[in-house]
């Protein structure tokens, strides 16, 4: 739970348990026919609060999230065309997911799923 949906829990209880209080204070030995009126204002309140507060989704649990990485290189690069492991067959950044942090690729000519990995230069 957020520390948003707590602090909106927190204020409906209080909302709520105020709003019994005036209810119930209206019948009392020193009737107010005014305070029915402002405790169903204040549960009224506190509900609404609580419908609010179940409705709303955290950040974490936000569908369609997109990362993007960039990326910089010291000096200067040259591209080399990637070829798969498996089949030699010509990949394109198409073929490249991102699947937990690391580079996937799926050949379109075999089917071959495997990491990318970077290789030594020596």
């Amino acid at each position: 739970m957020s520390a948003g949906k707590g602090i909106a829990y927190i204020g409906a209880a209080i909302l709520i348990f105020f709003g019994v209080l005036f209810i119930w204070g209206a019948f009392g030995s020193n009737p107010q026919p005014g305070w029915i009126v402002v405790g169903l204002i204040s549960v009224g309140i506190g509900f609404g609060l609580i419908w609010l507060a179940s409705r709303r989704k955290p950040a974490s649990e936000a569908e369609g999230q997109e990362v993007t990485y960039k990326l910089d290189l010291s000096g200067d690069v040259n591209l080399e065309s990637l070829k798969c492991e498996s089949c030699g067959g010509a990949l394109s950044s198409e073929n490249i997911k991102m699947v937990t942090g690391a580079p996937w690729v799926t050949c379109p000519y075999c089917g071959a799923t495997y990491q990318l990995t970077e290789k030594p230069k020596w």
